[in-house]
This record gives structure tokens, C-alpha cells and sequence, in this order.
């Protein structure tokens, strides 16, 4: 299991004294400790599934980029650069991203199979654009990000129309 893989990692750079290493995978495992909290409350059962780790993890380098995108834009490069170290180190536990190839494969699949539905071809692009969305972040959740495949979608469903 991924937080077994973290733990053992955390252990393994503390025994080394690799502090940066062990600062990220502490914040990993509050965050999914946070996360296990959050679920308790639910539902009773705390144990985050594999698949509920990767969304975690998958949320920390989302903020990861985003603040290195706002630092560099400050100016502040150092900053930047730690939050892409942090990044870097988050997405040795995130599974393999697809490339562009296989999202717009996807998005084109989504796009036919909606186009030969019948309500599929009449509704309205913002509409058609939430279907095309939905199916294929059913297919790519976890491999691939969300803004990249919301690129895709944008420029096929206007090559659609």
C-alpha cells in the first residue's frame, strides 16, 4: 500500500538526515492522515484505498505547481524551485501520467460515443463539454491532469461542431 511505501521512505530519509526529503513526506502523511480523519467521519471505516491515496497526493502537486507558477511570476525563483523539488518528490508516489497521444485518444472515443447519441448531437457545447469531461476522467483519473484534458476536450469539441 502507498502510506506502508511513505512511512517506510520517511523512516529511511530520517535515518539518513536527508531533512528536505523528510519535511515532504511528513507533510504527505498529515495530509492523509487529515484525509483518513475526514473519511472516519463518514463512514467509520478510516482506511484510505490506493486509489484515495493517489487523490490526496494528486491534490498536494496540484498546489505544488500552482505556488511555483505564482512564485516564479513574483519572482521569487528559490521559492519556485523548492515547491518543484517538492513536486518532483510528491510524483514518485503519483502513478505514471499519460501523454497528450493517449488523452486526445481518449477525448476523441468520448467525443464519438456522445456525438452518436442522439441527445448527445443536440445538446448545447457547455453541455457536451461536461459530458466529454466526465467520461473521460472516469478513464484518466489519476494519470493524467485535469487541465490537460480539459485543453483537449476544448479543441476537439470545437473541431466537433
Amino acid at each position: 500500500m502507498l502510506n506502508q511505501k511513505i512511512s517506510e521512505d520517511l523512516k529511511e530519509s530520517m535515518k539518513a538526515g536527508k531533512e528536505f526529503e523528510t519535511g515532504v513526506l511528513r507533510m504527505l502523511l498529515s495530509s492523509l492522515h487529515n484525509k483518513e480523519i475526514e473519511k472516519r467521519g463518514k463512514d467509520g471505516d478510516s482506511a484510505l484505498s490506493d486509489e484515495e491515496i493517489i487523490e490526496v497526493l494528486s491534490k498536494e502537486a496540484k498546489k505544488r505547481k500552482e505556488a511555483a507558477g505564482i512564485f516564479n511570476n513574483a519572482g521569487r525563483r528559490d521559492l519556485a524551485e523548492k515547491e518543484l523539488k517538492e513536486l518532483e518528490l510528491i510524483r514518485k508516489y503519483l502513478p505514471e501520467q499519460v501523454g497528450a497521444e493517449e488523452i486526445e485518444k481518449v477525448i476523441k472515443d468520448v467525443i464519438e460515443k456522445i456525438i452518436k447519441d442522439p441527445e448527445g448531437k443536440q445538446s448545447s457545447y457547455g453541455a457536451r463539454f461536461g459530458k466529454v469531461m466526465a467520461e473521460a476522467m472516469k478513464e484518466l483519473k489519476g494519470k493524467a491532469d485535469a487541465s490537460a484534458v480539459s485543453e483537449a476536450a476544448k479543441k476537439f469539441l470545437a473541431n466537433a461542431q
